[in-house]
């Protein structure tokens, strides 16, 4: 039993190397959530594109690191809606405009969402003893892959996954 474990740890691993070599974000960063943590960052001190990139592969942790294909495409978003501007051209390097002081307030608490959602994630992978709960939650999110990615999931099927979901839920809640 002990081998097949290990299969699974494997191949749990080369999946997730190559998740992180892919860039692919999956639903790490929901829409609006890394504008909003570029944001933050920036908001803290001045920052260079590749300043923002490490700061938020230290606040992931697990090894995840965003592509410079997400970060400048944000910078420039974020640049485009006000929120920063230039500090030094030549270096680039931003900083928070006015409006994105104002705006950063407006979503304070999905900031706060965030940063708890990212401190929690650090908390599980980093914590040995958790280990098991990381691989668990991995399995649901494999298994659940693979099931929704069935193009005739019927009705019936959709409400009995998400009632197995609710009652783990309720069960880990009752512990």
């Amino acid at each position: 039993m002990r081998h097949q474990s290990d299969h699974r740890e494997n191949e749990h691993d080369k999946h997730h190397r190559e998740h992180h070599r892919s860039g692919r974000r999956g639903r790490l960063f929901e829409s609006g959530r890394m504008k909003l943590l570029v944001l933050h960052l920036i908001q803290q001190n001045p920052k260079h594109g590749y300043e923002i990139i490490k700061e938020i592969s230290d606040l992931v942790g697990d090894g995840y690191t965003p592509s410079a294909g997400t970060i400048y495409p944000t910078l420039t978003s974020l640049e485009e809606m006000n929120c920063i501007s230039l500090l030094d051209a030549e270096r680039k390097q931003y900083q928070v405009t006015e409006y994105g002081e104002t705006y950063l307030k407006d979503q304070q608490e999905m900031l706060a969402a965030l940063l708890e959602k990212l401190r929690i994630r650090r908390e599980i992978h980093n914590n040995d003893q958790l280990i098991e709960i990381h691989r668990a939650m991995e399995n649901l999110k494999t298994a659940l892959r693979l099931k929704l990615n069935i193009a005739d999931l019927q009705q019936e099927q959709i409400y009995q996954i998400a009632e197995k979901i609710d009652q783990a839920a309720i069960a880990i809640g009752r512990l």
